[in-house]
C-alpha cells in the first residue's frame, strides 16, 4: 500500500531532508538518493533500499519496478522540491541504509584500490569513482578529509558506480602499511626528484594508487610511505592536470594486469 504525504511539514519529510546531511547520516545510518537513474541502479544492485518516495507521475512510470518489500510514498511536487538538491527535481527519491559491511579490511582486500587523500570537489570524487569502476578497480578508499560519499553532490556525480565497486572510509596510512605488509605495491601521484614516469611502471594484479588533494597534492607522510611515486609528463604549457584527469590516466595505464 502506498502512503500519500502532502504536507512539507510532515515528520517523515523532515527526516528525509535530514538524510542529506552528515548529522543525519550519523544519527539514522541512512542516506538519500535522487533520480530514477540512481534509484534504479540501487534496486538492480540489490542495495538496502528501505523507502521510495515519488510523485504521482514518477509512480506511474516506475512503480512496477519497485521491490515488493520497500515502503512507498506518494509525494507532492512541493515535497520533491524540499528534498531535491537540484534546480529541477526529478520527482523520485530513495532512502538507503548505511551498512557496517561497507568497512573493508586492507589485510584481506584483493584487486586494485584507489585511495583518495583529502579530495574535496564532489565532481572530482564522482569522476574518479566512475573511472575506477570502468578501469576494473575493486574499490575506492575515502581517506580522512575527503568529502563524504553520502552527500547529494557526490552521490549524483558517481552516477551509480558506487553500487558496482566497493567504497569504504578509512585511514590511508593504515591501508598503505597493510597492503605493503602483504607485498602489494602502493603508488603515489607526486612530482619530486624520486618520482617515476608512470609509463615505466607495470604493477601486479593487486596494487594501491593514491591521489592527493586538488590544491596541496598528497600529504607528505603518505608520500614517504608509498612504494613509488609516479608523475605524468606534461608536453604542453599547462602547469598541472586536474586530479580526476590524472587519476583516469593512471588507472587505465596501471590496470593492464587486472583480471
Amino acid at each position: 500500500m502506498i502512503e500519500e504525504i502532502t504536507s512539507t511539514q510532515n515528520a517523515k519529510v523532515k527526516k528525509w531532508q535530514h538524510l542529506s546531511t552528515k548529522k543525519g547520516h550519523q544519527k539514522f545510518h541512512q542516506y538519500l538518493v535522487e533520480g530514477w537513474h540512481i534509484v534504479g541502479d540501487a534496486i538492480a544492485a540489490e542495495q538496502p533500499v528501505v523507502q521510495i518516495m515519488a510523485t504521482a507521475e514518477q509512480l506511474n512510470i516506475h512503480q512496477h519496478q519497485f521491490p515488493d518489500n520497500v515502503e512507498t510514498f506518494e509525494i507532492t511536487d512541493e515535497i520533491a522540491k524540499k528534498l531535491s538538491d537540484t534546480v529541477t527535481p526529478q520527482g523520485i527519491f530513495a532512502v538507503l541504509d548505511i551498512l557496517a559491511a561497507e568497512h573493508v579490511d586492507p589485510e584481506t582486500a584483493t584487486g586494485a584500490w584507489l585511495l583518495l587523500d583529502r579530495i574535496q570537489d564532489p565532481g572530482n570524487i564522482g569522476t574518479m569513482v566512475r573511472t575506477a569502476d570502468a578501469a576494473g578497480f575493486r574499490g575506492v578508499v575515502f581517506g580522512d578529509g575527503t568529502s563524504s560519499r553520502y552527500t547529494p553532490k557526490v552521490i549524483r556525480s558517481m552516477q551509480g558506480s558506487q553500487f558496482h565497486i566497493q567504497l569504504t572510509h578509512s585511514n590511508l596510512e593504515d591501508w598503505i602499511s597493510a597492503l605493503q605488509a602483504r607485498n602489494i605495491p602502493v603508488y603515489g601521484s607526486a612530482l619530486n626528484e624520486n618520482a617515476k614516469d608512470y609509463s615505466t611502471v607495470t604493477p601486479p594484479a593487486e596494487f594501491g594508487l593514491v591521489l592527493g588533494n586538488e590544491g596541496q597534492g598528497m600529504a607528505e607522510k603518505l608520500m614517504t610511505q608509498t612504494t613509488a611515486n609516479l608523475y605524468i609528463p606534461i608536453k604542453g604549457q599547462a602547469e598541472s592536470l586536474n586530479v580526476a584527469v590524472a587519476a583516469g590516466i593512471l588507472m587505465f595505464k596501471l590496470n593492464q594486469n587486472l583480471a
